[in-house]
């Protein structure tokens, strides 16, 4: 086979690669939704020891929500802690235009009156609310929150709830705007807050 028959074969080649690279698109999986999407959120009125408590009464404030149970023994108070120490990292001018709302999925168990006493070990101003085992079902939906009871490793204390994480920005407009993952430190939970809150 001579130099020149090769060479002219490598060509030819290399021209195929080139058209077939002009001319065919491979088909690319999208990313998935949920990654740059939000769940609709929304509006609710819930009960607090002190009433009802209705997202809409806070307007003009940002919330931060977090769906979660008081039996929880380390994933809601490290990230209620983390939130706690984020509000202390605040002014007292930013701090005042921030709810922390602390809902719980454990309405069997977490009464209005034990969620009050619970969330001011955390933070003086948060507010604990549950509603009927319907209500906060509905609601969790549309945050996208999950949880489910399980047996607890302990025969005594009944069940545990597998729960989802994260805390949810609400804007001062009531709008859903952003998701904060578990364990987001208090630097960072200060920072997204005061991101948040500048006007857009």
């Amino acid at each position: 086979m001579s130099n020149r028959f090769l060479v002219a074969l490598i060509v030819l080649l290399a021209g195929l690669l080139v058209g077939l690279g002009l001319f065919w698109k491979p088909d690319l999986a999208p990313a998935p939704a949920s990654i740059n999407t939000l769940p609709p959120g929304g509006d609710f009125v819930l009960k607090s020891a002190d009433g009802p408590v209705a997202l809409a009464d806070h307007r003009g404030r940002l919330a931060l929500l977090y769906f979660g149970y008081t039996f929880c023994p380390d994933i809601c108070p490290s990230n209620l802690s983390a939130i706690s120490a984020g509000l202390d990292l605040l002014n007292p001018e930013e701090r005042n235009k921030v709810v922390v709302i602390f809902i719980s999925v454990d309405p069997q168990r977490d009464t209005p009156e034990h969620l009050k006493t619970y969330v001011k070990f955390f933070a003086p101003e948060m507010l604990g609310v549950t509603g009927t085992p319907d209500e906060i079902a509905e609601l969790a939906r549309r945050y996208g929150v999950v949880y489910a009871a399980q047996p607890a490793s302990n025969a005594a204390e009944g069940y545990a709830i597998d729960h989802s994480a994260e805390s949810f920005i609400v804007g001062p407009d009531g709008r859903l705007l952003a998701r904060m993952a578990h364990a987001t430190p208090p630097d960072q939970v200060a920072a997204l807050i005061r991101q948040y809150l500048k006007p857009s």
